[in-house]
């Protein structure tokens, strides 16, 4: 049987990189996927590769940081799936540059996605996981939320928010046996490291004990840990994938 056979699974920021590979890897493994991404085009891909391994899919267009929206498509999904048994908040935003130049509009882009559409998709399933007294919840955070990073403050504010999130509501919900647990990826090889010139790529690497860019895959892996039955008695922590860049 296969590890996340007959379950429910939703993943924001589905409609790519990490998210992309959530959603496939949780589907080769028996579930079922509700793919978010902000735009229709993009989650509706996903939900056609997840169709194709076999499983059924959902393709939900939301702005994470949108309260109705996010609360209108809890709806939707209860009402089409049933139930909800796991949820991946992996939805994220940079908008980087220095604290002094940072704008307002910045900083808000960043923690309302990033934190606070976190916070949104939690609170709108919290209710079912409760009742049915069981539940996975993993937060996508990054290093940058415990080592930070120069000109991406906002950013690092997000992430290391989205820790303490994790702790304080595993410490709220395992008594009903839900699980809270976050990812800290390090760089990995998607659209965000893309950008990197070649100088910044080597020396990047020099900082790296593996000597390479993660790929989504890896953290798709460590995410199917935290959502199948071995990581049963795992709540409240922080799994970095990271190639040993912080240790």
């Amino acid at each position: 049987m296969k590890q996340l056979e007959n379950q429910i699974a939703v993943v924001t920021g589905a409609g790519r990189g990490i998210g992309r590979a959530i959603a496939l890897k949780f589907a080769s493994e028996g579930a079922d996927v509700v793919c978010v991404s902000r735009t229709a085009e993009n989650s509706e891909k996903v939900a056609a590769e997840v169709r194709a391994l076999g499983r059924k899919a959902w393709a939900l267009a939301v702005d994470v940081s949108d309260a109705a929206a996010v609360s209108a498509a809890a709806e939707k999904i209860l009402a089409d799936c049933g139930k909800v048994d796991i949820l991946v908040n992996n939805a994220g935003v940079t908008r980087d540059g220095l604290l002094m130049r940072m704008s307002d509009a910045d900083w808000d882009a960043v923690l309302n996605t990033n934190l606070k559409g976190a916070f949104l998709f939690t609170k709108a399933f919290t209710r079912g996981f409760v009742k049915q007294r069981s539940g996975r919840i993993i937060n996508v955070a990054s290093i940058i939320g415990l080592i930070g990073n120069a000109g991406q403050a906002n950013y690092a504010a997000s992430k290391a928010g989205l820790i303490g999130f994790t702790q304080s509501v595993a410490k709220e919900l395992g008594s009903r046996n839900i699980t809270v647990n976050a990812l800290a990826p390090g760089f990995i090889d998607t659209d965000m490291t893309a950008a990197l010139s070649a100088e910044m790529r080597t020396e990047l690497l020099k900082k790296i004990p593996l000597n390479s860019l993660g790929q989504p895959e890896d953290i798709a892996n460590a995410a199917l840990f935290l959502a199948g039955p071995g990581a049963r008695y795992v709540t409240g922590q922080v799994l970095t994938v990271d190639g040993g860049m912080v240790m």
